[in-house]
């Protein structure tokens, strides 16, 4: 592999002024957080957040540097999809991605041809992009549930990983697909899911690789990952199965007058079915502002499983398939070809008129950024492990930072993802650090953040019944207006310290779209809202949301 070079807002050698705002924005909080250039470059791992337990009082994490990635990008190796490589990886640079992921489909044309085919189109990939870090993935179509993005780090045996694990544990590859109430395959099924996490933490251990990661992806796209079954795959194996998609791709499914009438942000146009969890609602179907309902909902799913004390990291990303308004279609066959013989499908063919699509390029309107302290594909995934980790839709801010410390240390405190120790009645203080956008948005809107809420959730321990899908102690406790503030701000939120842990994560919005939350005003006063089907231009409804940091009360 060729040796890896720095992204150009890092690299001191690339002068400012060939930088775009966005790009000298980026280096400025690079400067703030003491990590860059070489600083950057060989700077010591991150230290993963669930490895922090036993420390004393307090917490003192390192300064982070935030990378900008994707880990659901399709190409012509999904039997679904149409784009090139090259097609991708252009678009990534161009729209500001460090890392991202080719997650494609299991089938046994992957399996048998099209895995290794493209791990060749890897290499050159990351050859001629050394800028960027391209992983290699698969979605895996999990026994009686959905699909998940797993990933390793680059090495020896990255292909061998996931064509092994593709053939050993894909649901649709054995048939292990039902998972519905009562159907006689379902425990064996979910049984195998688990069995299959397992074997990933395995190859981790054992040394096959160097790392992977499992992150479950739209789970409540059809209402068939069911609380119990996440709860069971985040339990085999933490260090592996570490989250999930907070919202889907396909965020440009319902422009107005594009894909049709009925048509949601993320594609989430399902209805219950004979495969869906029959405890989940009707209205945990659609998207919240272009979120999954599970994340969406304060005191829902996800702080469900955080108030358990256990990290949950989510995530957002493009499943590029097919980018709204492109003129490019599928090419050809060649004669007795087809996808099961070749593992490939034909490259795309310009029509120069638009074709149909629900997509947006990689980074385009969806980030993932990921805190570091140093540049690497290992960086991103002990990043990702650790959860320190925030989302944003149409590139709403150039920056987030947050830190909670006890009011009588002078350190970092503890961010994203980590855990601070405290006494009772202790006083410690949230900051979030705020850079706002400093250029216009791919559609051309230089972004406005209006408001920051601030979500508490008492931590509990292990729930007894574990298709428990709400956290009933979980609310907004603080929200901050922030309209008409531009560059970096800190806020400042005191937060009382009684008998029990907590979690404190972060949400905010343009302000645009609002109303009383699923679970009523007391809880959440002004969260993400549904759109009218047909109707959700999602540059108008732009939301960033933070994963949590814990803290733990010391008796």
């Amino acid at each position: 592999m060729t040796e890896q070079q720095l992204p150009e807002w890092a690299d001191p050698s690339v002068s400012p002024a060939h930088l775009d705002a966005q790009g000298v924005s980026r280096r400025g909080l690079l400067r703030r957080a003491g990590l860059f250039g070489a600083a950057f470059a060989l700077g010591p791992a991150v230290t993963p957040a669930f490895a922090a337990s036993g420390r004393g009082l307090g917490g003192d994490d390192p300064r982070l540097a935030y990378l900008v990635g994707d880990h659901h990008v399709h190409s012509v190796y999904s039997h679904d999809a149409k784009y090139t490589f090259s097609q991708q990886a252009r678009a990534a640079a161009e729209y500001g991605l460090d890392w991202m992921v080719f997650n494609e489909h299991s089938n046994f044309g992957h399996a048998h041809y099209g895995a290794a085919l493209e791990h060749q189109e890897i290499l050159k990939a990351r050859a001629e992009n050394p800028r960027r870090l391209i992983f290699q993935g698969l979605e895996w179509y999990i026994p009686a549930a959905e699909h998940c993005t797993v990933f390793a780090a680059p090495g020896a045996h990255e292909v061998d990983l996931l064509t092994r694990f593709e053939l050993a544990y894909d649901g649709k590859l054995l048939g292990y697909t039902e998972g519905s109430a009562g159907a006689t395959d379902t425990a064996r099924n979910e049984a195998h899911a688990v069995k299959a996490i397992k074997w990933l933490a395995e190859q981790r251990r054992s040394g096959y690789v160097d790392d992977v990661l499992v992150l479950a992806n739209h789970p409540l796209r059809l209402g068939i990952d069911s609380p119990h079954e996440m709860r069971n795959w985040r339990d085999a194996a933490p260090e592996i199965m570490i989250g999930m998609e907070g919202a889907p791709g396909a965020q440009g499914a319902a422009i107005p007058g594009w894909r049709g009438s009925t048509s949601i942000r993320g594609e989430y146009e399902n209805k219950p079915s004979a495969q869906s969890w029959a405890g989940y609602p009707a209205d945990a179907y659609p998207t919240y502002g272009g979120f999954d309902w599970a994340t969406a909902t304060v005191g829902g799913l996800w702080d469900a499983l955080l108030a358990e004390g256990r990290l949950f990291t989510i995530t957002t990303n493009s499943d590029n398939h097919r980018t709204v308004f492109d003129t490019w279609k599928n090419g050809d066959w060649a004669a007795g070809q087809n996808f099961d013989n070749t593992g490939r499908l034909p490259d795309p063919v310009n029509t120069d008129t638009p074709q149909p699509g629900s997509d947006f390029w990689p980074g385009e309107f969806s980030r993932t950024h990921v805190g570091v302290t140093r540049y690497g594909y290992r960086a991103v995934m002990e990043g990702l492990r650790a959860g320190r980790v925030w989302l944003d839709h149409g590139h709403l801010l150039d920056g987030l930072d947050v830190r909670v410390k006890r009011d009588c240390d002078g350190g970092r405190g503890v961010t994203l993802g980590g855990r601070l120790r405290v006494r009772k009645g202790e006083r410690i203080t949230l900051y979030v650090t705020v850079t706002t956008a400093s250029r216009a948005n791919p559609r051309g809107i230089l972004p406005e953040l209006a408001r920051v809420d601030v979500i508490r959730g008492a931590v509990r321990g292990p729930v007894t019944d574990r298709d428990a899908w709400k956290a009933p102690d979980t609310k907004v406790v603080h929200t901050k207006d922030v309209s008409g503030r531009k560059g970096t701000y800190t806020l400042r939120v005191p937060l009382t310290v009684g008998d029990e842990s907590f979690y404190v994560r972060l949400r905010g919005s343009d302000g645009n779209r609002h109303a009383a939350g699923y679970l009523g005003a007391s809880i959440d006063p002004h969260g993400p809202i549904p759109h009218e089907p047909g109707n959700g231009d999602p540059w108008a409804d732009t939301w960033f949301y933070s994963n949590p940091v814990f803290v733990d009360v010391v008796h």
